[in-house]
C-alpha cells in the first residue's frame, strides 16, 4: 500500500472546513493506504502559544481524530513531538536548503509582513516539515493549495539529498480530493474556512454547541438574491452554503437546488444548520467519551511507538549517507 502522511496545528479550535476538506479523507484513506496522522505541535510554536491552551489543544486535536473515524488500529496517529527523529532530520535538511528558497515561501512572506521581529523558527518551519514527510518516505501527502509550495520544496530537498548521497528518499505527490477540499469562510466566500480566523462568526468549530452552529449559519453572509442556485461566480456566498449543505446530507448540488426551488434563503439557511448539527452530533459524542476515559493518552503512545521505528531508521540511514560516525 502506499504510505500517506498529514498533519494538522493544534492552534486554534478545528472547523467544519477540517472535518470535509481532511478528516473525512483520512478516514477514508486509512481502509486503502498506510497512514501516518499526526498532531503538529512542533510547527505550532513558530508563534507564540499558551502551554496550557497548547497543551488543551493537541490532546483535543488528537480526539477528534479518532472522533472523526480514524482507527488507531488501521492508522497511525501521534503527536509530532513525541518522535524526536522529526527535528533531527528537519535539521539535516535545514543544512540543504537554501536562504533564498526559505525566503520565496509565501506563507513565510504572509506572517512575517509588517513585522519588527520574526522567529527563526517561521523561516526554516517548511524544512521541519519536509521532515515529516521524508521521514517515512511517504508517497502521498493531503495539502491544500495554501501548503503546495511546502510540498515543492520537500521533493527538491529530497532530490537533492538523492543526488549528493544517492537514491534514499521517496519524491512524495500531493493528494488533493476532488470533493470538499476548500470550504469557505461564512464570512467571505473568497477565503477559506480558517480556524485562524479572528472572527469566530466566520467558521463553524467542530465542537460549537447546536445553538451556536444555527445562530452562525442565520447570520452567514448571502448575495442580495433570492434563489438557491449553484453558481460560484454569481452567488459564491450561496454557493458556499450550498456545497457544506450538499456534503453534510449527501446530496448532489442538483438536488441541493431541487428541494430548494422556490424558496428563499431563510428556509434554506434554517435547514442547512440542522443538516451541520446532525453531522457534528455524533462526532462531538464521541469525542466526549475519549476525552472522559482517557484513552488517547494510550493510543498516542502507541502511535509514536510504532511511527518512531520507522523514523529512527531513516535518520540513521541518512545520516550514515552523510558520513556521520554512528554509536556501534
Amino acid at each position: 500500500m502506499k504510505r500517506v502522511l498529514s498533519g494538522i496545528q493544534p492552534s486554534g479550535q478545528l472547523t467544519l472546513g477540517n472535518y470535509i476538506g481532511a478528516l473525512q479523507n483520512f478516514v477514508k484513506l486509512q481502509h486503502t493506504h498506510e497512514c501516518y496522522f499526526m498532531v503538529v505541535d512542533l510547527h505550532a510554536i513558530t508563534v507564540p502559544q499558551d502551554p496550557a491552551a497548547l497543551r488543551e489543544q493537541t490532546e483535543s486535536v488528537a480526539a477528534l481524530f479518532i472522533a472523526a473515524g480514524i482507527d488507531p488500529a488501521k492508522a497511525n496517529i501521534f503527536i509530532q513531538s513525541h518522535v524526536s527523529a522529526h527535528s533531527e532530520l528537519g535539521w539535516l535538511l535545514t543544512t540543504l536548503s537554501y536562504m533564498g528558497e526559505l525566503e520565496r515561501m509565501t506563507q513565510f512572506k504572509d506572517k512575517s509582513a509588517g513585522k519588527d521581529s520574526i522567529g527563526t523558527g517561521l523561516f526554516v518551519y517548511p524544512t521541519l516539515m519536509a521532515a515529516d514527510i521524508l521521514v517515512y518516505n511517504a508517497d502521498l501527502v493531503p495539502v491544500g493549495d495554501d501548503q503546495k509550495q511546502h510540498l515543492e520544496l520537500t521533493r527538491d530537498l529530497a532530490q537533492r539529498f538523492n543526488a549528493r548521497y544517492g537514491e534514499y528518499f521517496t519524491i512524495p505527490d500531493p493528494y488533493i480530493p476532488e470533493v470538499g477540499a476548500r470550504i469557505m469562510s461564512l464570512d467571505d466566500a473568497s477565503k477559506k474556512m480558517s480556524k485562524s480566523n479572528p472572527n469566530p462568526g466566520s467558521f463553524i468549530a467542530l465542537l460549537d454547541p447546536p445553538d451556536v452552529i444555527r445562530k452562525k449559519i442565520s447570520r452567514a453572509t448571502t448575495d442580495s438574491g433570492k434563489e438557491v442556485r449553484f453558481n460560484p461566480v454569481e452567488k459564491p456566498e450561496v454557493s458556499n452554503l450550498m456545497s457544506i449543505y450538499a456534503l453534510c446530507a449527501d446530496m448532489t448540488l442538483q438536488q441541493v437546488e431541487q428541494k430548494f426551488e422556490g424558496q428563499m434563503y431563510g428556509a434554506f439557511k434554517k435547514d442547512l444548520a440542522e443538516q451541520v448539527v446532525a453531522k457534528l452530533e455524533p462526532l462531538q459524542t464521541r469525542y466526549h467519551e475519549i476525552r472522559q476515559s482517557g484513552e488517547i493518552h494510550a493510543i498516542l503512545k502507541q502511535g509514536a511507538e510504532r511511527v518512531a521505528e520507522v523514523a529512527d531508521k531513516t535518520v540513521r540511514d541518512v545520516k550514515e549517507r552523510m558520513g556521520f560516525v554512528l554509536p556501534r
